[in-house]
Order: structure tokens, then C-alpha cells, then sequence
């Protein structure tokens, strides 16, 4: 047995101290204290273990992500070749925009990738809440009624509708009628409902593909695809409106591709590839897109104004890594699904479920066990690994909310992230990892937090 010295840094100041290694495995020390100590983290043997048959039990699941990653890759591949992008749309423009080449041929890669005829791409759509919002307000006008499908939409859109708040500005306050019909007992779409509930007053029928902060299973394209048709039967003028965040490139196909008239999504989740800073997207028919741009800048202009400001080459590379970066994201959630399910922990899509986004949600039980969670995915983010999580207030939330986000692009849910109002049934929802390689090492420090704070029992 051998003593071997360390030198870490703690509080500011260096400490050594030794460890008495035990045995030497697999090019790892284990040592007395039950640890194994990777060439970079100190972990406890029994995590790595439970990792290790994790991955292996995911295997087949991660080989079809590889598969569904080829094909868009290649669909994103034909969209830049069709489009004709060269160095020269990278150019920047300043004041009124006009002629911005550059913006006008990454509208038309989104819109070959995304299968749909037209899409308005922008640096300046702040967040996905305010993309969808411009949607909205894009294409309903006073006295229409809009209804979701897919029950309560998501917090920060409920304040949009006027459903929360004091209704200033919502749709409401601009005499926009909004009604809802709730999933059923399980999560799934009533489709039994919408045949009674989908009338041709409606002129939009809405539908939020992401599972949000809910436990309902995310909704496919194929479910989607049955709610565009059941609407378009009973409703044969609405606009079926899709929130996409989440879901871009998870699958072969979009909601655009299978009849969906207009969807939104932002480009610091899965498109923007993680690379985009900031920005979001619309995509539909041509008419609507209009329609969505004049509400953007002003009416007449529309998308032929609205300079670039040098973001141009950050959105086009961003775009084109968006289905792998969207499959390393997939591959994590699956993993860290058969992790979490294999210490006991209820997981849901379980890593052998059907996804249709990249969110992965694990009910931790307790709030504290919650909290742990999170600080470990914290602890494995390539910034801001030093700090630590607090629950706190957060605009558009109706409670505490504490959040994982040690990212490049600040908020950014393609690169590894984790977050949780807190609340019963105290899940953590998980999203991102740009390579799976740093989101699988992510989900084994959220474990070994666990393990530390005391709520794995092994």
C-alpha cells in the first residue's frame, strides 16, 4: 500500500494531503476511502459501476440516435448546399439592413431543413417566449379564439394569453379569446375531445410539443400529425400553431412537414447547435411568415429590414451542427435515464421510451435530494463549476426555481443544463450536453452529489 500525496486547491488557498491507494484498477487508484479517483474527478467506485451499466443497458437506444443524427445531418447538409451559402452571407450589416444577403439565405436553409415553405430566422428574438409571442400576435386579430389542445401552456406563455399577470398587453387585453382542452388523465392528447372541442370559430389550434414543467409524455410529429388532421377536418381555416422548442431534429421530420401551419422554437435550444448566441425561429407558410415578420419590425417592411450586426456566421454554424448537437443532447437524456432509474428513482421517458425532445425528467422525492441534483450538474459545466445552485424567485415562475446553467451562452438548454421549480413531486428537468462525452460525465457528478448529501443509497 502506498501513500500518494495531492495538491488541491480549497477556499483559496493550497492543501496537501494524502490517500492510502488500496489497489490499482483499470488505470484508476481506488482508494480506502471508497473512492475512485479518475485522472480529473474523485468519484466513489460504486457511481462509476452503476454508470457503466447504464451505458450498456442504453446501447441499442444510443445507436438509433447515431442513425436519426446521419439523416438530418445529411438534410442540413442539403439545405446549405440547395441554398447556396457562401462565405459572402457571413458579411455584416449595419442601420436598416437592406439587401442583407446573408439573412435572407438563412431564412431559406431553416426552411428546407425544417420542411416547411418559408421561415423568419433573427439574432433579435430574445428568447422562445418572445418568438412564440410574435407568432401570436402575428397572426390572430381581435375577436378570434385560439385553443390549446394540449392543456395549460407553458409558465412564461400563460402571462402572453392573460391567463396570469394583470393582463397588460396579453392577448386577452387586445380581445384575443383563449380556451383549453386539457390531456387526459395520463398526458396524452384527448383526440376523442377534439372532435367536439374543434369547431370553425377557432382560428388557431395550438399545440406545445415540449412536456414543459409536467410530467406528460412530449408529443411525437406522428401525434402531432393526427392532431393537424383531426383540426383541419373540424376547422378547415385554423392555423394549427406548434411550440417546437425542445423538438427540433429530434426525429426525422418537423410539424411543418406533416401539415403544421406555423411552429416556433428558440436558437439557444436545439437549433441555434449551441453556438447561437441568443435569436429564435418561425416557420410555416409563406403568408404566415409574412404576417410574423410585419409583426416583428413594422407592417410594410416586414423581413427586408433588420441588420445583422456581424451574427450571421455564429447562426449558420450553429444550424448546421443543431442534429448532432441535438443527438449528443439525446444520447445524455438516455443515459441519464437508465442511471436514475437503476438507483430507483422514477424517470421519465424511461431510456427505452420513444423521444420527442431533448428533455429528461427524474423525480428526486425531496426537495433537499432536488437540490443535490442539481449542484452536481452545476459541478460537471465546463463554466461556473465553483458555484452553487440557490433556489430563488424567477420572472414568469410562481415559485422558487433553482437552476444548473454553467454554459457558454447564458441560459442556453442545448449545453447541459437542469432546472426545477420547487415543488411537489420535486423533479429536476434535464436538457443538453453539446457531446456526450460532458453530458454523461454531468449526469455522474448530479449522482455523486447525491451519494454525498446522502440520498443515494448504494
Amino acid at each position: 500500500m502506498t501513500l500518494w500525496a495531492i495538491n488541491r486547491a480549497a477556499h483559496g488557498r493550497r492543501e496537501n494531503y494524502a490517500i492510502k491507494i488500496i489497489q490499482i484498477k483499470e488505470g484508476f487508484c481506488v482508494c480506502e476511502s471508497g473512492f475512485t479517483m479518475y485522472e480529473f474527478f474523485k468519484m466513489d467506485d460504486r457511481v462509476l459501476k452503476a454508470a457503466e451499466e447504464a451505458e450498456q443497458k442504453a446501447a441499442p437506444y444510443l445507436a438509433k440516435i447515431s442513425e436519426t443524427q446521419r439523416y438530418n445531418q445529411e438534410k442540413m447538409q442539403a439545405a446549405f448546399m440547395q441554398a447556396g451559402v457562401s462565405e459572402s452571407h457571413f458579411v455584416a450589416t449595419t442601420g436598416y439592413g437592406y439587401g442583407d444577403r446573408g439573412r435572407d439565405v438563412l431564412d431559406e436553409v431553416y426552411a428546407r431543413a425544417l420542411g416547411a415553405e418559408d421561415a423568419l430566422c433573427r439574432y433579435n428574438f430574445v428568447s422562445g417566449t418572445h418568438t412564440l409571442t410574435v407568432a401570436l400576435f402575428g397572426v390572430l386579430r381581435p375577436g378570434d379564439t385560439m385553443l390549446s389542445v394540449t392543456g395549460m401552456p407553458y409558465d412564461t406563455l400563460r402571462g402572453v394569453i392573460g391567463i396570469t399577470g394583470d393582463g397588460n398587453g396579453s392577448l386577452k387585453e387586445f380581445g384575443i379569446n383563449y380556451e383549453q382542452l386539457d390531456l387526459l388523465p395520463d398526458g396524452t392528447p384527448d383526440y376523442d375531445g377534439m372532435e367536439t372541442a374543434i369547431t370553425p370559430k377557432h382560428r388557431m389550434v395550438y399545440i406545445q410539443r415540449s412536456r414543459g414543467y409536467s410530467l406528460r409524455p412530449s408529443l411525437t410529429v406522428e401525434e402531432i400529425e393526427r392532431i393537424v388532421k383531426i383540426a383541419k377536418r373540424r376547422a378547415p381555416d385554423c392555423i394549427v400553431m406548434v411550440d417546437n422548442c425542445y423538438g427540433e431534429y429530434v426525429q426525422k421530420t418537423e410539424p411543418t412537414a406533416v401539415g403544421a401551419d406555423l411552429m416556433a422554437g428558440s436558437l439557444i435550444k436545439n437549433p441555434g447547435g449551441g453556438i447561437a448566441p441568443t435569436g429564435g425561429y418561425i416557420a410555416g407558410r409563406r403568408d404566415l411568415i409574412e404576417s410574423c415578420a410585419y409583426r416583428l419590425t413594422t407592417p410594410g417592411t416586414g423581413r427586408e429590414i433588420g441588420c445583422t450586426l456581424g451574427n450571421n456566421r455564429e447562426l449558420f454554424m450553429g444550424t448546421f451542427h443543431a442534429p448532432n448537437v441535438t443527438g449528443e443532447a439525446l444520447k445524455t437524456a438516455v443515459f441519464t435515464a437508465a442511471l436514475f432509474e437503476g438507483f430507483g428513482f422514477d424517470v421519465t421517458p424511461r431510456y427505452d421510451e420513444p423521444r420527442a425532445d431533448i428533455i429528461q425528467a427524474v423525480q428526486l422525492r425531496e426537495r433537499e435530494a432536488l437540490c443535490a441534483f442539481i449542484r452536481g450538474i452545476q459541478q460537471g459545466a465546463p463554466v461556473d463549476s465553483f458555484v452553487v445552485p440557490e433556489p430563488s424567485p424567477m420572472p414568469g415562475y410562481d415559485c422558487d426555481v433553482i437552476m444548473a446553467s454553467g454554459s457558454f451562452t447564458f441560459g442556453s438548454s442545448i449545453e447541459l443544463s437542469a432546472d426545477a421549480p420547487l415543488r411537489e413531486p420535486f423533479a429536476a428537468w434535464m436538457q443538453g450536453g453539446v457531446n456526450f462525452n460532458s453530458g454523461r460525465l454531468g449526469a455522474i457528478l448530479a449522482a455523486q452529489s447525491m451519494l454525498n448529501a446522502g440520498f443515494l443509497n448504494l
